[in-house]
């Protein structure tokens, strides 16, 4: 049995960071880990092949090879998934997709022949049954949550891990908040399942053995999930890390209540993690109790933020506008609360009403939906009527997003995250000059505009905070992707 897996192009957006990733000599960020794991879940006799078209192009030979064509994808993905799906269709392939954003919409794809839906520990053996037995059903469904102790290592063998920035590895599936506008409580439910400690460290060691020295996403819904469980990971990554000399480090997505344990913070810190990604979502108080985010509310988010800093963890945040209590006032609100924490890398979205969300839900009874949500961040239209005047809204979220990724505005962003930052990574001066020297190049050679703030902000990085040049680097380098997706 021939399997041919496809993940649909992503497009350009706040996170593909296509622009500095070719810079840099790879493909794209990460590989399509879903797929990684379905193909491990797949019989070990089926041929098996891959084809991340954010890294690949996919050709007519590739599709005509296979028995069945498996498609994973988000809503982001859509338009590159109807493309494909069109393709094999005109191919006279037969295609099963699955996925988050299939498991979401998948009544709007008519020309799929099968849907693995949900979660594939559950479904792909239904499926795999049925096909054995030469009666395949269209789609594959189950509310079943599995404990993720069975979860097989990803398949590495499927992909080339030099065509990629950052590996992934997830340790758990669900989160204990329920935000209105998030589907993940929908996709993986409120109750963290965790992969066991002996799991995790065997997919680092399946990293480690690709000899892999760039940096690892830990791709959980919240790291956070069981406190309790996390710490005792952690203890045990860093004792692995000592033993076999692990050199890349970690970044994960987290919520902001984990600023209240400062023993998590330093078992992060020790276990390697640079970076952790935040949903801040507003600093409006009726916003933030409107769309029941409870871990942020009751607390100084400044602080918070800081806080992570202070134990040599960046922090990256999304920050939402478009909440029937938002006004006039949440876009200057939203801009000063970036400036100040120094939160450099600020994913700025309009609301969107996503599928199966309780957001969805009550504006579908409100009579206020609209369309589809395409999932793009940074997309300047909203699928719902908005309490605030819409034509307001739109014109004030495209300047906020435009001056908070101005260059002047960029540089000082970074000044003020340097002076709250801690680095901690211990990295000889002299294996930094030669990596520092091409990014000061690369930036020079790639920036169209900001080259004059940017040599001002080195200049006086140098002459107040010298030892935060190669963290002041890091973030300049970065400003080649975002000066093209924002500029």
């Amino acid at each position: 049995m021939k399997i041919l897996m496809v993940y649909p192009e992503c497009p350009s957006t706040f996170w593909s960071m296509k622009h500095i990733i070719k810079i840099l000599g790879k493909k794209s960020t990460l590989p399509p880990l879903g797929l990684m794991t379905v193909s491990s879940l797949l019989p070990a006799e089926f041929e098996k092949k891959l084809i991340d078209m954010n890294a690949t192009q996919l050709e007519d030979e590739d599709i005509l090879w296979a028995d069945y064509v498996f498609i994973s994808a988000m809503i982001v993905q859509k338009d590159s998934s109807l493309q494909v799906i069109k393709r094999c269709k005109e191919l006279g392939a037969t295609v099963v997709a699955g996925g988050p954003m299939f498991t979401s919409l998948h009544e709007q794809f008519k020309d799929v022949d099968h849907f693995i839906l949900n979660e594939g520990e559950i479904t792909i053996p239904m499926f795999l049954k049925d096909l054995q037995k030469g009666e395949l059903k269209r789609v594959y469904s189950s509310d079943e949550k599995p404990e993720l102790n069975t979860t097989p290592i990803p398949d590495y063998s499927i992909i080339n891990h030099k065509d990629y920035y950052v590996m992934p590895v997830q340790t758990s599936r669900g989160c204990p908040f329920d935000c209105d506008f998030c589907d993940i409580v929908n996709l993986n439910g409120r109750i963290p399942r965790l992969k066991t400690p002996e799991q995790v460290i065997a997919e680092l060691k399946a990293i480690h053995d690709l000899g892999w020295n760039h940096s690892v996403f830990f791709v959980d819904d919240n790291f956070l999930g069981n406190k309790n469980k996390t710490k005792e990971l952690l203890r045990r990554i860093i004792e692995w890390r000592k033993n076999v000399g692990f050199k890349p480090m970690f970044y994960t997505e987290i919520s902001i209540n984990a600023a209240d344990d400062d023993e998590l913070l330093g078992l992060m810190q020790e276990a390697g993690f640079f970076m952790v990604f935040v949903g801040i979502e507003t600093p409006s108080v009726e916003s933030l109790q409107e769309c029941h985010k409870i871990q942020n509310q009751n607390r100084n988010l400044s602080e918070s933020v800081k806080k992570f800093y202070k134990y040599g963890m960046e922090v990256t945040a999304g920050f939402i506008v478009g909440f029937d209590s938002d006004d006039e006032t949440i876009f200057e609100r939203q801009f000063n609360f970036i400036q100040e924490t120094g939160i450099v890398k600020a994913m700025i979205e309009l609301l969107q009403a996503l599928p199966g969300t309780k957001l969805f839900k009550r504006l579908e009874s409100e009579g206020r939906l609209l369309k589809t949500s395409t999932g793009v961040c940074l997309d300047s239209t909203i699928n719902f009527v908005p309490k605030l005047d819409r034509d307001v809204l739109i014109d004030g979220y495209n300047k906020l997003v435009k001056k908070a990724y101005s260059a002047k505005y960029y540089f000082e962003r970074v000044g003020n995250f340097l002076e709250y930052y801690r680095p901690t990574r211990k990295i000889p001066i002299h294996k930094r000059i030669i990596p520092s020297l091409i990014k000061i190049f690369l930036v020079l050679m790639h920036l169209s505009k900001g080259r004059w703030e940017f040599l001002k902000f080195m200049t006086k990085t140098l002459a107040k905070q010298p030892l935060k040049i190669f963290a002041a680097l890091d973030q300049s380098v970065l400003y080649i992707h975002f000066i093209k997706v924002f500029g």
